[in-house]
């Protein structure tokens, strides 16, 4: 199974291995590029975008300006990004989940997937179900033992749509949890270590803690084992058939053109693959590795995730 992730990944690469077509590599911005990060400042996300626009200023001269627009599930920087010039001078990091779920569950969103020009994802997420070591459950069937037995289970979810998994989790196991909606994985990992929280979600930023034995994984939330625990059961094994397949993804407004597009899709792919850059290296230790999709393939990837958002919308409602 690992050797077969690994080949995975190396197919998902491979587009941005080859070299960018000539009128791509002799495109350079009019202007200094706004890059537009829907994270807080300081966390994993937001270091992960300003050492890309660091190293892409080092290495192609463009002048990179980082701005925090944050809000709505990214949908505050989708709103933002869609009215600036399609020229180049504006980009955005979010996450595939503010063109998926996000949108769709939007009542009166401003923005649609036709309004973006996607450019380029960076990394996925090693998204499990964690919890202290200490709670003594080796996976999450033994939760769901103990809150037939009577234990409340708080579970720590960091967006709208992690909760919803967490509650079609525990609908189709037969128990209910006590779902608790927080802003970022940190957030999570802080409630679980002061016992505000019993599980908990992780976009993999309890991998160290899991390593060194503190936290387990108890579930895989993404449609694979999770490196650090291959063990551990994934949502389909507990009876959810969706999952939380997270990845950062640049995107762009509408009708940015080809040469641009390849140009900024191939410049990120780049840094993101280079385990010497100092952003690859954040990219390999906070996330696991590169994870490089481009072109059409990006753009059936964020159509497919929202067709999914969709789906599980209607999950949830019962309908």
């Amino acid at each position: 199974m690992k050797n077969a992730n690994r080949l995975l990944a190396a197919l998902l690469t491979a587009g941005a291995l080859l070299p960018a077509p000539a009128a791509a590599r002799d495109w350079s911005p009019p202007g200094p590029i706004k890059l537009m990060i829907a994270f807080a400042a300081g966390g994993g996300a937001d270091t992960q975008a300003r050492l890309i626009g660091k190293e892409l200023e080092k290495r192609r001269g463009w002048k990179i300006l980082p701005e925090q627009v944050t809000g709505k599930g990214g949908l505050a920087l989708a709103a933002a990004l869609a009215k600036q010039p399609a020229d180049g001078t504006a980009i955005g990091i979010v996450v595939g989940e503010t063109l998926g779920y996000n949108l769709a569950a939007a009542k009166k969103s401003p923005v649609t997937q036709d309004d973006f020009t996607a450019l380029v994802s960076t990394s996925e997420f090693q998204m499990g179900v964690a919890a202290l070591t200490s709670k003594g459950w080796g996976d999450m069937r033994d939760v769901f033992a103990a809150a037939r037995g009577g234990q409340a289970i708080r579970f720590g979810a960091m967006s709208p749509r992690l909760a919803d998994l967490a509650y079609l989790l525990g609908r189709a196991n037969g128990v209910e949890f006590n779902i608790v909606q927080v802003r970022g994985g940190k957030a999570v990992m802080n409630g679980l270590n002061a016992g505000d929280m019993d599980v908990g979600f992780g976009a993999g930023i309890q991998t160290k803690a899991v390593k060194a034995g503190e936290m387990v994984n108890l579930a895989s939330v993404i449609p694979r084992p999770l490196d650090a625990s291959p063990d551990a059961p994934l949502f389909s094994d507990l009876g959810v058939k969706f999952t939380a397949q997270g990845f950062f993804v640049f995107i762009a407004p509408a009708g940015l053109p080809p040469d641009a597009r390849a140009a900024i899709a191939a410049a990120i792919a780049e840094v993101a693959r280079d385990g010497e850059s100092e952003a690859g290296q954040f990219i390999n230790r906070a996330f696991g590795g590169p994870c490089v999709i481009s072109g059409d393939e990006l753009d059936s990837r964020l159509r497919s995730d929202l067709a999914e958002a969709k789906e599980l919308l209607l999950a949830v409602s019962g309908e």
